[in-house]
């Protein structure tokens, strides 16, 4: 099970659902983590193959699996959701539009913000800038107002003041077209706007950016070097550390004592890395 999708559960088992199995095939098969017994066990099958997804813990407990690619690398608007005390799968309403390389970050009112993204590959890319909001009463997904630039491979984290952050991602050129900008959402007037650029651009950083403790944002992935953003003067500060190249695609947690482990990735100069780096801001 490759790029699978984690979600912490509130009785602290972890739900792996989907990714890429032997060969590339698309996966819809899920396990449960249980560290009380550090062992492994099925957790059902999804109602679709998915990989290149987002997963969303709600608040009633159950997750959220949202668009993604399927097998033939389709791209899918469909959602799902999976109930942990009865260990099963469901449909539920799908998104206005397919979307791989997006966001999905849940609101303080339980519904979920699903921004960005893309559909098509090389000259067929389309990049959106449209953006949805889920509500798990309903069921359904409804639009919301656009982003102020079309963004994929971008990053987003709810703020402490209910506001989402969006930093980050490139246009159709990948690499070529990197991002120095970032965005606000704010769930009261259901608008998007600017905010202060990003001293690095980046991309390919998803869930590399995280809420600290005193109301800041670490945005650690997707450049050289780690930065972090400050909500009250809207702008970010750089970290005097280095990271010595820029780790696409890693894998960031935040640790007790306020630090943070950033690790692994691959570079475009480079294979994937057994790298970590630890990061104090």
């Amino acid at each position: 099970m490759v790029a699978a999708l984690l979600v912490l559960l509130p009785d602290g088992r972890v739900l792996l659902a989907g990714g890429f199995g032997a060969g590339g095939m698309v996966l819809d098969s899920a396990e449960l983590y249980d560290p009380a017994t550090g062992r492994f066990a099925p957790a059902g099958r999804m109602g679709a193959r998915r990989a290149d997804h987002e997963a969303v813990l709600l608040r009633d407990g159950r997750v959220l699996l949202v668009g993604g690619t399927g097998p033939r690398f389709d791209f899918l608007a469909s959602a799902e959701l999976y109930d942990p005390r009865v260990s099963r799968f469901s449909a539920t309403g799908s998104m206005a539009q397919r979307r791989e390389g997006h966001t999905a970050t849940p609101l303080r009112d339980g519904r979920v913000l699903v921004t960005g993204g893309h559909v098509g590959r090389h000259e067929q890319l389309e990049i959106h800038r449209s953006a949805e909001l889920y509500d798990p009463a309903a069921g359904r997904f409804a639009r919301t107002s656009l982003m102020t630039v079309r963004r994929h491979k971008h990053d987003a984290v709810r703020l402490a003041d209910g506001r989402v952050l969006l930093v980050g991602g490139s246009d159709e050129r990948d690499n070529a077209g990197l991002y120095h900008s970032a965005e606000l959402f704010d769930p009261g007037t259901g608008r998007f706007q600017p905010t202060g650029d990003l001293r690095g651009a980046r991309y390919k950083l998803r869930s590399t950016s995280m809420l600290l403790r005193d109301g800041r944002v670490l945005v650690a992935g997707g450049a050289s070097g780690p930065e972090v953003y400050q909500p009250r003067v809207g702008s970010f500060a750089p970290l005097a550390a280095s990271l010595g190249r820029a780790p696409l695609f890693a894998a960031a947690v935040l640790l007790p004592d306020g630090g943070a482990l950033l690790c692994g990735g691959y570079s475009l100069t480079g294979p994937a890395s057994d790298a970590a780096w630890l990061i104090r801001p």
